[in-house]
């Protein structure tokens, strides 16, 4: 699989932000049906660092309703990358 589409979109909010400075973790939304080792290579591969470690988690997708129609978001996986001290991915560079 390309790398991609193993890694759709950083995860960019208040909590992942806390994760990033206190604990080293940087925040992805990755493919279902990709494994830790796949998304660690297409992390060094897309963004030039080491990564360290990976986690990986499972995110329910959430019952959303519109007056009486009742619906539901999809499952997303989500990843925790632990970069090499010293080393950062800067998503906003300039902003």
């Amino acid at each position: 699989m390309d790398a991609r589409h193993i890694i759709k979109r950083p995860i960019i909010t208040e909590k992942s932000n806390l994760s990033k400075e206190f604990a080293g973790h940087h925040v992805f939304e990755v493919s279902k049906d990709a494994n830790k080792i796949e998304i660690r290579k297409a992390i060094e591969e897309l963004f030039g660092v080491t990564v360290v470690d990976v986690q990986t988690c499972v995110m329910r997708g959430k019952n959303k309703r519109r007056g009486r129609q009742v619906g539901r978001q999809p499952n997303w996986k989500k990843a925790m990358v632990k970069l090499a001290a010293g080393e950062s991915i800067d998503f906003f560079e300039g902003v």
